[in-house]
């Protein structure tokens, strides 16, 4: 049986997760700045994680075109290296020259590669800033603020301004209401393919 004590602890302990509602409510003033990791934001959004996969997709298979490429070379200038005793010098020349022109060539190739690759994830994670937009813009409305501001640039704020997490949950709850994508059809009904 429960006493005196036990129920006012009984009741304490009820109370707190109300106060604790309440005190957040209270603390969750309007603010004219709001913050925002960016990164967490992308790191934890379910849109995010499909285009990161696709980067690293992309990012794997680059790689190991590289290590073909280097796999090759590395044999072709073995056999370079062995045939240059059965050459006359004027002839090992113009061959290492050949294959120092192939090696630069396929380096800048891959290099450009893997530039494209870098402006690719940037343009993705513009696109993805771009389309979250709506949602960020409507958490600063319902806030009464004013600008958001990257967390990483602002040296002390309350925790209350930052947006992340209540913007992830967004994002991933339209994410995942989002209708899946259409795939283009041809007049026969077939699923069409991309030129």
């Amino acid at each position: 049986m429960i006493g005196p004590r036990g129920w006012l602890l009984v009741a304490a302990v009820l109370l707190v997760p109300m106060w604790q509602v309440k005190a957040q409510e209270a603390l969750r003033v309007p603010s004219p700045i709001l913050t925002l990791d960016q990164e967490r934001l992308f790191a934890g959004s379910r849109a995010a994680e499909e285009i990161s996969a696709a980067i690293e997709a992309a990012a794997a298979q680059l790689a190991a075109e590289n290590r073909v490429i280097e796999a090759e070379l590395t044999a072709e200038e073995l056999e370079l290296t062995e045939l240059r005793p059965t050459l006359a010098p004027d002839e090992f020349r113009a061959l290492a020259d050949a294959f120092d022109e192939k090696v630069q060539r396929l380096r800048a190739e891959q290099d450009a590669k893997a530039l494209e690759l870098q402006r690719r994830r940037d343009q993705e994670r513009q696109t993805f800033f771009r389309q979250i937009t709506p949602v960020l813009a409507e958490i600063v409305r319902e806030r009464g603020a004013l600008a958001v501001l990257d967390r990483r640039s602002v040296i002390l704020s309350a925790d209350t301004i930052d947006i992340t997490e209540e913007a992830v949950a967004r994002i991933n709850s339209a994410f995942d209401e989002a209708p899946p994508a259409e795939e283009e059809t041809t007049p026969d009904g077939t699923a069409g393919q991309e030129p």
